[in-house]
């Protein structure tokens, strides 16, 4: 079965040197842990996130590394959680054993003493073969021990010492085809998740959805905090729900009958229809462009990537100019259009809806251009933000 999770084999800059020096980030996140493994040998795991968070303890395969991790660690730490980052007996920052013993018992009990050593119970994300140490250590006492389990890509045998069930504990099995290991006689209540084999997905795109799954996970068995919802009527809960809505950010574009160009941030924009091709962006009424996109011919939207949120906030602005240190250039339909955007859609107009304080401003595509190396500019709860495993 392919391996998932084939992650750079530099060090992830934000988790700093060794010995507990860090870039960017205090002593206090980031920490060089020692555990006393299985016939007294020493094992480390650098622990990064802040100590209250839930804990997950990450158990690398044994032909690899925890470095070959930390790009996940960080997404994990990046989402609230406190991650160990282990390495096993032999590999990394650990010792070998002084008579080279690193067999399936070994490992089960490398792994048991790690978590009662742990002042929390994590869950534990073990990885190809290390999945059935993880299984073996968890037969006895796995409520006692930790919070979850989650193997990714489990390859190899079943580890004999592992034959009893894990249980009481929410468990996931990720895998990398669709040749699923039946795990249900030790795990019969986990859940499995495909994801796509290497030919149909790149390393950073299988990364990424790796660490979605995971993450998705982890808030809906181990939530950080329970969930707290808001509710009314009035307009500023009516806003804070609308903005859960992530979106993307786009500056709507045109010429005044004089010539001069206009322009506005707007993220209320969607697709409506490929045949003919249409698409919408609402406009508040109360906007200085508003006069000249409701009357316009032509318009562009212009999707924004992550290096225009500059540009985003001055045509949010009022200024005098906006155009005066934006690059721009004239579009095939006549219509300003920004240089360098995710995509540029060039319209006709072709209905103006009126919407409340806002009308829909509807037009029919005549030209798509689109840039597809690079990240969108995001708008998330009034925020800026960026892909989160970008």
């Amino acid at each position: 079965m392919p391996q998932l999770a084939r992650f750079g084999q530099k060090e992830n800059q934000r988790a700093g040197a060794d010995k507990g020096e860090s870039i960017g980030q205090s002593a206090a996140d980031m920490t060089i842990l020692t555990f006393k493994g299985f016939g007294g040998v020493r094992l480390t795991a650098r622990a990064t996130g802040l100590g209250d968070d839930p804990a997950v303890l990450i158990i690398h395969a044994p032909d690899q590394s925890r470095k070959d991790w930390e790009e996940a660690a960080h997404a994990l730490e990046q989402a609230g959680r406190r991650v160990i980052n282990l390495d096993l007996r032999g590999s990394g920052e650990s010792e070998a054993a002084s008579d080279g013993r690193a067999d399936e018992v070994a490992q089960i009990e490398d792994i048991r003493a790690v978590l009662a050593q742990l002042g929390s119970r994590p869950v534990v994300v073990a990885v190809g073969e290390s999945g059935w140490f993880a299984l073996g250590a968890l037969a006895q006492d796995a409520v006692t021990l930790a919070a979850g389990l989650v193997l990714v890509d489990l390859a190899g045998e079943a580890a004999e010492v592992g034959s009893e069930p894990a249980k009481a504990i929410p468990a996931l099995l990720i895998a990398g085809s669709t040749q699923v290991p039946d795990i249900a006689p030790l795990v019969p209540h986990a859940e499995s998740v495909i994801i796509e084999a290497a030919d149909q997905m790149s390393d950073a795109e299988r990364a990424e959805a790796l660490n979605g799954v995971l993450i998705d996970f982890l808030e809906q068995r181990q939530p950080r905090s329970a969930p707290e919802y808001r509710t009314g009527s009035d307009a500023r809960t009516l806003r804070d729900a609308m903005g859960c809505f992530a979106t993307g950010v786009t500056i709507v574009t045109a010429h005044t009958a004089e010539g001069t160009p206009i322009g506005l941030t707007a993220n209320s924009f969607t697709s409506v229809s490929l045949d003919p091709p249409l698409l919408l962006v609402c406009v508040a009424n109360t906007s200085s462009s508003a006069a000249v996109l409701r009357g316009a011919d032509h318009f562009a939207v212009n999707v924004l990537q992550i290096g225009q949120q500059t540009t985003s906030n001055r045509f949010a602005a009022k200024a005098e100019d906006r155009f005066a240190t934006t690059p721009w250039e004239v579009g095939e339909t006549g219509v300003p259009v920004l240089t360098g955007s995710l995509s540029t859609f060039e319209c006709a107009r072709d209905a103006v809806h009126e919407a409340g304080d806002h009308f829909l401003l509807v037009g029919k595509v005549l030209k798509a251009s689109f840039e597809p190396r690079r990240d969108p500019l995001l708008y998330f709860r009034g925020k800026y933000r960026r892909l989160h495993f970008a």
